[in-house]
């Protein structure tokens, strides 16, 4: 049971004294903001009078929006130390609060600069070198002018907004409050009721009935709502495919990718790839039904565990010590900076009563890096350790070399670093373990990752594209349309050594993602990248850790392409996918070796 959050010693939390050493520093720093957004109104009409007027009002806007994210980063800290406490939920609603008041009072600058020819604005940059800091920003709002409405249209966009996210909603609160799954019966004799939480659980068990029981029981529940969720996830793509056309993109994946400055062609060769490298994938499976000691295996059976949990725990020192020697490679300049993370008090170690749960890292342009865990000395902990430092290590080195505008980098790079760690996290273990347990605990981790987060998000992804495809050409996506669909790609992912039994092709229904608007993908290239960027670095390839040090100085200075570029990873090349494919299979023989000697 988690302790109560005054009895763990401060050593293990994080230091938040570091942003506002006191309440009153706190509420000067949001009192001051109020008193600044009322001056944002003076520059809606003068902004662009000249270049010393444009310097003074980005200068005001972007010193509030500083002010503000230190705020909600304070903020958001406090209240996931304990999401209980009322002053911590009240102090995260009034910045939440300011920060839509500073949305909306900011929100003509926008259509303002796009009113004037980017010649004009051209001009200010080589009149005041002050600009210089938004250069990338403000090219940023010109790079959308062919997709930007005229003023009276946007605003018309605007007001339906809320209208756009319908679909998602309805979705979620189906699945989310409506939708009961009846009882089944578990391991132990007892009828239980099946939940989304729990069938987590009953999918990985060692009881082939309970698997199977599981699976028929969720999937039939879900084939009674293929209509309803078929309509609503029509409407969803049809919202998307309106959307792009009225913003006079070809298609809706052009339109999703733009955001990101990624080319559809990343997309393409991600699915064509993936699809060419498909026969790991299916040698794993036929591994894990002869290690199941099955003469077919079935969708029910893909999660089955093959080997026993590893019990071995690890103290946070001794996590601590192996995530430091296992990142190494990327050199003692990394480690020296990686140590402030222990030495300043960025991390908060345990989980104590009303902590939020998970993990993650956190942090803004005028904070240190700070990392939520929930600590419990297993493996998966540690892996999750060095991955949530590899988020932060990206974020203190893109803040460190960057001006303020510049210093974020985009999502679709936000996971190669913390991935990076991971893989060199594993790969040191696996060198530095003489144990075999631990070694296919290591590796059998390492095969889930690969298999859920290369093969399962492609599948995913040619879903998504071959959805709104049909969408675009004006089909009636039906449920029967939408379910043989699914069928077929499943067939196609695992092969005919599984059976692809009919209820799997319900299983579009209970991902979320497909009302992200092209999300998934970006799973799959961070991997892709990551293991590129590690074999580069342990193999001590010319350069390599160098461009992939760079790389993560760059922020948001760069497109992600480009930045991917720096690190060496070209999205657009087939070699960069195949890495990832290759490693999964190297990893399958070891653990398939490591297995057959026990």
């Amino acid at each position: 049971m988690p302790e109560e959050r005054n009895k763990i010693n401060d050593s293990y939390k994080w230091d938040l004294t570091t942003i506002f050493k006191s309440e009153k520093e706190y509420d000067e720093v949001f009192n001051g903001v109020k008193k600044d957004l009322n001056k944002i109104s003076d520059y809606e009409t003068s902004l662009m009078d000249n270049s010393k007027k444009l310097l003074e009002g980005l200068d005001l806007i972007y010193d509030i929006s500083r002010n503000i994210e230190k705020l909600y980063t304070y903020s958001s800290l406090l209240h996931d130390e304990d999401t209980g406490n009322t002053k911590n939920q009240e102090r995260l609603g009034k910045i939440e609060n300011l920060y839509n008041e500073f949305q909306k009072k900011t929100s003509f600058i926008d259509p303002l600069l796009l009113k004037y020819d980017k010649s004009i604005i051209d001009s200010y940059l080589k009149e005041e070198k002050g600009l210089i800091k938004y250069k990338k920003n403000i090219e940023e709002i010109y790079r959308y002018k062919e997709h930007t409405l005229d003023e009276k249209s946007e605003k018309l966009l605007s007001t339906f907004s809320q209208i756009f996210g319908k679909a998602e909603e309805t979705y979620s609160l189906l699945l989310d409050a409506d939708m009961k799954y009846g009882n089944i019966t578990n391991e132990l004799g007892e009828e239980v009721e099946l939940t989304d939480s729990n069938y987590a659980l009953f999918r990985i068990s060692n009881d082939r009935r309970v698997r199977k029981d599981a699976f028929d029981k969720l999937y039939t529940v879900f084939s009674n709502f293929k209509n309803t969720i078929s309509s609503t996830f029509q409407t969803q793509l049809l919202t998307e495919k309106t959307l792009s056309k009225t913003r006079k993109f070809n298609s809706c994946l052009e339109a999703s990718l733009f955001s990101d400055e990624v080319n559809t062609s990343v997309y393409h060769n991600l699915i064509d790839t993936v699809s060419k490298n498909l026969k790991p994938l299916y040698r794993y499976y036929d591994e894990k039904r002869k290690m199941l000691n099955l003469d077919e295996i079935h969708m029910y059976d893909i999660y089955a565990k093959v080997i026993d949990d590893n019990s071995k725990k690890y103290s946070f020192d001794e996590a601590k010590q192996i995530v430091l020697k296992a990142l190494s490679p990327l050199g003692e300049n990394y480690i020296k900076d990686l140590n402030k993370a222990f030495d300043e008090r960025w991390i908060d170690i345990y989980p104590n009563i009303g902590k939020r749960s998970g993990a993650y890292s956190g942090g803004c342009y005028d904070t240190n890096p700070f990392v939520l865990l929930n600590f419990q000395g297993t493996l998966n902990d540690v892996s999750t350790l060095a991955h949530e430092l590899g988020h932060s290590m990206h974020s203190f080195y893109s803040r460190n070399n960057n001006e303020y505008p510049d210093s974020s980098y985009k999502i679709f790079v936000a996971e190669v670093a913390s991935t990076v760690n991971e893989l060199l996290l594993a790969h040191y273990m696996l060198e530095h373990s003489d144990k075999k347990e631990e070694k296919l605990a290591i590796l059998n981790e390492l095969l889930e990752l690969y298999k859920g987060t290369l093969y399962r998000q492609t599948m995913f992804a040619e879903f998504e594209l071959k959805t709104h495809e049909l969408v675009e050409q004006g089909e009636v996506l039906t449920n029967d349309v939408l379910c043989n669909l699914y069928y077929e790609l499943n067939k196609k992912y695992f092969g005919d050594k599984v059976v692809s039994d009919d209820l799997i092709k319900f299983e579009w229904m209970k991902v979320p993602h497909f009302y992200y608007n092209f999300y998934v993908y970006k799973y799959a290239t961070g991997i892709s990248a990551a293991t590129h960027i590690v074999k580069g670095i342990l193999n001590k390839e010319d350069n390599a850790l160098e461009n992939y040090l760079k790389f993560l100085t760059l922020g948001g200075s760069l497109s992600p392409l480009e930045e991917l570029k720096v690190a060496g990873v070209d999205l657009n090349k087939s070699e960069v996918i195949e890495s990832a494919a290759y490693a999964f299979s190297k990893y399958l023989d070891d653990f398939v070796n490591i297995y057959n000697s026990k």
